[in-house]
């Protein structure tokens, strides 16, 4: 978590905004000027994202219980530029076309406007997109810093969906834009190194952490998963939640449990829309309750994960919490949160290694694992 009171800059002081006639409302700060003010903006915020998502809902909720004395504004893509909700703000943003719900803000302007006239202390910025590059503008007009967390990396996503010859220019633009920040905060050793190579300092590795009580073991009903999937009572369930994105890899994750054959079934939460039909695959929808994600992921015997360029991947932990041992990549964020104590290493994540992995954690001591991914969720993530 941020240490704020760490920082001891001024209030930045609140002003009657100008609005243009026609234009959209200004929003300004209406809390006293002496009260400290965090704003978290980002542009992955979405009905259906997920682990950032879920990242700035759980601090949310621990500055409310934990640390009344900040308070917490979260500015976000919408539909329109207003106030949605106490300390939550929206500004207008073009839905992206199958984006599940992202939307893709225009105007930096627009959007630095909204962040000055919410006269914060300090701005944690989620991305280097237009909501990045805003906060760094407006930290600077407002003379306050400004933290980046990189919870994307860009250049590995370009190379993927656009082709290699896209890596290296996106990397320029991510190295600079995370040059400009105050502090940069990586979650993972392994995107530390990512941004390390490309020339950024002032980086620190700050890990994030699980709701222990929300994601738990008992919250499983094996049988009644079993009955609503319709799949046979001796079934090894194999279980992942995420994005329908390609870097998750999906197909992959079909083709492995293809592979195995019986009695391997592959439950995918909020991923499958695309996915390649199998009997042995069953898809569920996104859970917006995240009681009922919970519920799900603990009635399965364990998790599959097969990106290996994953920036930390806070599902993982959410499974482990849940008392899932976990098979996945020796790769990436995920490669750095297991070891052979909580799940198995993957060699890769083609077919044949996921299967080869998951085959090796079936023939150890199941129960043994799953109250040692548990017990490491609660020790070093909680």
């Amino acid at each position: 978590m941020f240490d704020a009171t760490a920082l001891s800059v001024a209030p930045a002081p609140v002003t009657a905004p100008v609005t243009a006639p026609g234009a959209e409302p200004a929003l300004t700060s209406t809390s006293p000027a002496s009260g400290f003010h965090l704003i978290d903006t980002t542009m992955m915020y979405a009905p259906r994202s997920g682990g950032v998502k879920r990242y700035l809902s759980a601090k949310r909720q621990w500055l409310e219980t934990r640390r009344p004395d900040i308070r917490h504004t979260l500015v976000v893509p919408g539909a329109a530029t207003r106030a949605e909700a106490p300390g939550l703000v929206t500004v207008a943003a073009v839905r992206l076309p199958f984006g599940d719900g992202y939307r893709m803000p225009a105007s930096p302007a627009r959007w630095e406007t909204v962040l000055r006239g919410l006269a914060p202390d300090v701005i944690e910025a989620g991305d280097v997109f237009v909501p990045g590059h805003a906060a760094m503008d407006a930290g600077q007009a407002l003379g306050v810093p400004v933290v980046g967390v990189c919870h994307t990396d860009a250049p590995t996503l370009a190379a993927l969906h656009l082709g290699d010859w896209a890596e290296q220019p996106t990397l320029n633009l991510w190295a600079q834009a995370y040059r400009r920040f105050d502090q940069v905060v990586a979650p993972s050793r392994h995107t530390a190194a990512r941004l390390a190579e490309a020339g950024v300092e002032r980086v620190a590795v700050l890990p994030l952490g699980v709701d222990t009580e929300l994601f738990h073991p008992a919250r499983g009903d094996r049988a009644a998963l079993l009955r609503r999937l319709d799949f046979p009572a001796d079934s090894r369930l194999l279980v992942f939640a995420g994005r329908p994105a390609r870097e998750k890899n999906i197909d992959a994750m079909v083709a492995c449990v293809e592979r195995l054959g019986d009695p391997y079934r592959l439950v995918l939460i909020g991923a499958g829309r695309d996915s390649q039909e199998s009997a042995r695959v069953a898809c569920i929808d996104f859970e917006r309750q995240p009681e009922t994600l919970a519920g799900v992921i603990a009635s399965c015997d364990a998790f599959l994960h097969a990106n290996e360029n994953e920036i930390f991947g806070l599902v993982v932990l959410e499974a482990m919490a849940a008392g899932l041992p976990v098979v996945g990549p020796d790769k990436g964020g995920v490669g750095e949160l297991i070891d052979e104590g909580v799940g198995q290493l993957a060699a890769g994540v083609d077919p044949a290694n996921l299967a080869q992995a998951v085959e090796a954690l079936f023939a150890r001591d199941l129960g043994a694992l799953k109250l040692a991914a548990r017990r490491r969720a609660e020790t070093r993530h909680s």
